[in-house]
């Protein structure tokens, strides 16, 4: 499920009283947001930036001169167009091309669908949501973005070893 804008980050509150912000990275790290100069289709404009050395960031924006500013943008994602950013790779993607991707077994049976990509050290992971929810035990289940475990994906599926689904 290809989209035109891809997320890097998220706001997740103000930092200090001059209208700096936290930010929650969800690319390659910080040196991928410092590569764009404004978010958001041109509503911020980045004015600095350095990292929190927690895994974050502090950024500031233009547009955004004050605590109370800052406050009313958590939760707010910072976008960037699909044609900013770097061509992919053989075997890379981005998270958003993945959302949404109907899921299959490699025996063929369909399963569900993609509902959200996360990182937590190790590989990505997959959360997906099953078709049709059991009558016991969760309706979403997680498998790693392994070669083991995703067996391949394109634009419209993506085939994961039956071993997986269960």
């Amino acid at each position: 499920m290809a989209t035109d804008r891809i997320e890097l980050a998220a706001i997740t509150g103000a930092h200090g009283v001059a209208g700096e912000v936290r930010l929650k990275l969800l690319g390659e790290g910080i040196e991928a947001l410092a590569a764009h100069d404004t978010f958001n289709g041109g509503a911020l404009t980045l004015a600095k930036l350095r990292s929190d050395n927690k895994g974050g960031a502090i950024a500031r924006f233009v547009e955004i001169a004050t605590r109370t500013e800052a406050e009313r943008l958590r939760g707010t994602a910072l976008t960037v167009p699909r044609a900013a950013l770097p061509p992919l790779g053989e075997g890379e993607y981005y998270h958003a091309d993945l959302i949404g991707l109907a899921v299959e077994t490699d025996a063929g049976e369909t399963v569900g669908e993609v509902i959200a990509v996360a990182n937590f050290g190790a590989t990505d992971i997959v959360e997906i949501r099953r078709d049709t929810a059991p009558d016991k035990g969760p309706a979403t289940f997680m498998v790693p973005m392994t070669e083991q475990a995703v067996l391949r994906w394109d634009e419209t599926r993506m085939v994961i070893g039956a071993a997986f689904a269960e």
